[in-house]
């Protein structure tokens, strides 16, 4: 698959030349590149201009009208191959971030292992680091085979993959990754989508465009975004109805992984290759389990949602729900048998436009079992002391504003948190002075328990504000921005050792250096 990705990018760089030079005749009329990049402003719904990623579909969130047509041939980076519109894209990304605690995560922020000020050396030390791995590559091909028909392929890729263990010493060689690689297909009011794309449970900024410029993720530097949003990509197969040019359902089956870190405590080491614990702990390092985690069936998830315009102003609002399905050997039953529950989650999120370029941001989520799609900072589930499993309540809400106070500024600011309950059990032990909460002659097994890891967190919670100028745009060949970020990062465990500290913190600084593909 990664050699299929490399095949249709590396030409990107040899037409990016040849475009460059076509486009000198000042003939091109295009006038919107912004949603080449992840951090500029949200689509606008009046923009009816190509875009440079995957076309926003701001502009007719339906395709029941008419299908999406190919971007014009002038427009910059395009070209044709038979009938069919290819569009690179991508932007060149150079970093520099500081942290004021030492946590070893690279460029991606791992907001759910903060170290505490007692933590030494970690928690004693600051981090300074500069990356190019967000640089991004994409392709996008149109082709419209009928009149009813439209066809779209993306693929989507960047360089924060798996790293060798000498990286940062010599070569500096980032890995190439995917991030997105589907195919859709719209025939008058019905659309189906199959491929590794956005999580339908993510908010939408628009519609439910599987496009990457209508996918809400916030406008932040960091690649794991923000503490409260609820995403993941993963492969999925995907159909969605355009009732109205305003209202849309689709449902989902997304690829599976049930999820217990390594802060969830299970009463039998049998459990332990049962589930995914995203880490690289010898007790189930994730590399050699992931892919054998016995799931069940896929994750069932459906949207609906609605666009509006009160007042020239646009208003989304959507609704999505979740199902998931968890399933283990329980070997402490005689004889083993297998134990299986269903869990859940419901999503409700806007998006309005205060005034004209102000966006204001709002989404919630609670689950039972849904920890995994909080950016992995909870478990889905425990095994009871009797082997069987019970689901984790989480819940995750997002505020934010955004706002583009002139075609070359803009700020945005978001507040976001999750928190997960408790939930655990007793084990019955022969060990001497053993005892959970206070308990004698019992073991505590689940999570959140009293004397628990300081990794079972309660509450994860983080404040960000951005400023974006723009110093220099050009149709014919691109942009170039500066992002300046500041977040700060608070997180509570369940349990707190006498004498410890009750909460870690964690401030973050991030300057950019970007340049957008035009």
């Amino acid at each position: 698959m990664r050699a299929r990705i490399i095949s249709l990018i590396i030409p990107v760089f040899l037409i990016w030349n040849c475009a460059l030079a076509a486009n000198d005749d000042g003939k091109n009329t295009n006038t919107n590149a912004d949603t080449r990049t992840e951090t500029t402003s949200p689509p606008t719904p009046e923009s009816d201009q190509p875009a440079a990623g995957p076309r926003s579909s701001a502009a007719n969130p339906s395709p029941s009208a008419a299908p999406q047509q190919p971007a014009p041939q002038n427009a910059p980076l395009s070209f044709r191959i038979g009938a069919a519109q290819f569009t690179p894209g991508g932007f060149l990304d150079m970093a520099a971030y500081y942290r004021s605690e030492n946590l070893g995560s690279g460029l991606a922020t791992s907001f759910g292992a903060v170290p505490f000020n007692n933590v030494l050396p970690q928690g004693r030390l600051s981090e300074t680091h500069l990356s190019a791995q967000y640089s991004r590559l994409s392709l996008k091909v149109d082709a419209n085979p009928t009149a009813s028909t439209a066809i779209t392929g993306y693929v989507e890729a960047d360089f924060l993959g798996f790293q060798p263990p000498n990286a940062y010493i010599t070569a500096n060689s980032d890995s190439l990754r995917l991030r997105v690689y589907w195919a859709d297909v719209k025939h008058g009011k019905w659309e189906f989508l199959g491929g590794q794309e956005w999580s339908l449970l993510q908010p939408n900024r628009v519609g439910l465009s599987p496009n990457t410029a209508d996918i809400f993720y916030t406008m932040n530097e960091d690649p794991n975004f923000q503490v409260g949003l609820i995403w993941a990509r993963q492969p999925q197969f995907r159909i969605t109805y355009h009732a109205t040019k305003s209202w849309a359902i689709a449902a989902s089956l997304e690829n599976p992984q049930q999820f217990a870190p390594a802060s969830v405590v299970f009463p039998s080491p049998a459990f332990t290759s049962q589930f995914d614990n995203g880490s690289g702990s010898t007790s189930a390092a994730s590399s050699a389990t992931n892919t054998a985690v016995p799931n069940l069936a896929p994750d069932v998830v459906v949207k609906t949602a609605f666009d509006f315009r009160p007042g020239g102003h646009l208003l989304h609002i959507e609704g999505a729900g979740l199902l998931r399905f968890f399933r283990v050997l329980n070997t402490l039953a005689t004889p083993a048998a297998k134990d299986t529950i269903v869990g859940g989650a419901g999503s409700v999120n806007l998006n309005l436009e205060l005034v004209k370029n102000l966006r204001l941001i709002a989404d919630s989520f609670w689950s039972d079992g849904g920890g995994r799609y909080t950016i992995g900072l909870g478990p889905d589930v425990i095994v009871k002391p009797n082997g069987q499993l019970s689901g984790v309540h989480s819940g995750a809400g997002l505020g934010g504003l955004e706002w583009q106070t002139t075609p070359m500024l803009a700020f945005y600011g978001y507040y976001g948190g999750v928190h997960f309950e408790h939930n655990y059990g007793f084990l019955p032990s022969t060990t001497p002075g053993t005892s959970c909460a206070g308990i004698s002659g019992f073991t505590c097994v689940g999570f959140g328990f009293p004397g628990s890891d300081s990794t079972s967190n309660r509450t994860v919670q983080e404040g960000s504000f951005g400023v974006i100028p723009t110093l220099w745009s050009s149709d014919n060949y691109g942009k170039v921005q500066i992002i300046i970020q500041y977040s700060y990062l608070i997180r509570r465990p369940w349990f707190i050792a006498p004498g410890n500290p009750r909460s870690a913190h964690l401030n973050m600084a991030y300057i950019d250096f970007r340049y957008t593909l035009p």
